[in-house]
């Protein structure tokens, strides 16, 4: 489909949590809204974005306190972003050459959305096996 904008396969009203939140709160969000990654915020402005991975990675492998580690010390700084008009076709582009699987969508530095693989795949390759996992319902 020639033309797509993100807004038209992104997620809206992403979760976003303040860089002060510990990880634990991060963590639980994640478990309650069966959500891989939330979205960290500096006065309502992107400033990073936290995924389950970087908690076991970053925070449990390391013996860092759930409670007192912030997810502004956790969480990836260096986005790629995207804005709602934006082309389908330029923000795969730039998720393959960055290989990354989620892309913040942002209004004036202000998160507005979310778009994964998993949206590009449900979208474009509706049959395909990585849109039949991402369309299924979480098994936590």
């Amino acid at each position: 489909m020639m033309g797509q904008k993100v807004r038209d396969v992104m997620t809206y009203r992403p979760v976003c949590l303040p860089a002060d939140a510990p990880v634990a709160k991060a963590a639980r969000v994640m478990r309650d809204q069966a959500i891989g990654d939330v979205l960290v915020t500096k006065d309502e402005v992107l400033c990073g974005l936290v995924t389950d991975r970087d908690i076991v990675v970053r925070a449990v492998a390391e013996a860092r306190d759930p409670y007192s580690t912030p997810l502004g010390a956790l969480c990836t700084s260096d986005l790629v972003t995207a804005r709602p008009d934006q082309d389908v076709e330029e923000v795969m582009r730039l998720m393959r050459e960055r290989a990354v699987r989620r892309v913040p969508v942002v209004v004036d530095g202000r998160p507005v959305g979310i778009v994964s693989l998993g949206d590009m795949a449900l979208d474009r390759y509706p049959s395909s096996p990585l849109s039949e996992i991402s369309g299924a319902p979480p098994n936590g």
